[in-house]
């Protein structure tokens, strides 16, 4: 199993509200990756795609790197450790642009901090090799960029994230049926949604996700005050996809909505926990950082499920 990543190092990680004012998407995006790589020990190129395999006797022209030094210590003989590692995985980006995405209460909307997240899991995954395909939707898909990996195909990536939010609603059915549709090879596939939708309308497409063998993370981004409601004067609310008006004094109102949101948060774990689907709330004064951390640490404790191997 690959080594552990250490905890985050939070006062390492860029602030959300400044890194969104950075204007370019790109230069977002590798900000978040290099503050990741600075806030781990280890280095990109020995990450988490190795995995241990056995020992062999050292012969002259071995990496060094791989040397296990304890054994040489001990024994006074040299051994290598040989590993098996992740290679060449098809990732897929799916990121929710129905227009409840576009609500903010801070100085950027939930939108924007999920292009940044979409625009760093796919600048980090094309550092390390891997394939990478996007999937716009929102109540229909979008634009679909498939896995790939050449010149050229990381920036396709980042335009089509710039997209506005237009549609009125979000369902998963859509984009899963346009990724199974184009073949069966396993992949990661990552969600980016706020997921204010009924839990009944994403039951069946997680599932054949997860029957056809994708490693699949849901990421979660709400504001904060969707978490916690923290309104304290009476305002009207607007449901940003139906256009409905509903005047409310927040604290008349505050109990039953965090019950109810609660319970929702409940029945979306509730959801995936059977389907060894991952789920990750991300907030969104939250550093970007700590996404990258969570899923990490996420494929460390449960191991990799969708690669392919190779002797090195």
């Amino acid at each position: 199993m690959p080594p552990a990543p250490p905890s985050p190092r939070t006062s390492t990680f860029a602030d959300p509200a400044a890194l969104m004012r950075i204007r370019s998407l790109e230069l977002r995006a590798r900000t978040v990756v290099e503050g990741y790589w600075k806030g781990l020990h280890r280095s990109p190129r020995h990450g988490f795609s190795a995995e241990f395999a056995e020992y062999r006797q050292y012969v002259p022209g071995d990496d060094i790197r791989y040397l296990d030094w304890k054994v040489l210590a001990r024994r006074d003989k040299s051994f290598i450790r040989k590993f098996r590692e992740e290679t060449n995985l098809r990732c897929h980006i799916l990121l929710d642009l129905s227009r409840s995405m576009d609500y903010g209460s801070l100085s950027y909307t939930k939108l924007e901090y999920a292009r940044t997240l979409a625009a760093t899991l796919a600048v980090f995954l094309h550092q390390q090799g891997d394939e990478i395909g996007l999937l716009t939707f929102d109540e229909v898909a979008r634009d679909y960029l498939p896995p790939r990996h050449r010149s050229g195909h990381l920036h396709a990536i980042l335009a089509a994230l710039g997209r506005p939010a237009l549609g009125k609603s979000a369902a998963l059915h859509a984009p899963v049926e346009a990724i199974l549709s184009r073949g069966r090879m396993r992949g990661l596939v990552f969600v980016i949604s706020d997921y204010l939708t009924p839990l009944d309308e994403l039951k069946a497409p997680l599932a054949a996700l997860a029957a056809c063998g994708h490693d699949v993370t849901l990421l979660q981004t709400l504001d904060p005050a969707e978490i916690h409601f923290t309104f304290d004067a009476a305002v009207n609310f607007e449901d940003l996809e139906s256009g409905r008006v509903l005047p409310a004094d927040p604290d008349q109102v505050r109990a039953g909505y965090l019950k109810k949101f609660n319970a929702h948060q409940q029945g979306l774990k509730s959801l995936c926990d059977p389907l060894g689907v991952l789920h990750h709330l991300l907030p969104t004064d939250r550093p970007l950082e700590t996404a990258l951390h969570a899923y990490f640490s996420d494929r460390h404790s449960r191991g990799p499920t969708v690669a392919r191997t190779r002797s090195t």
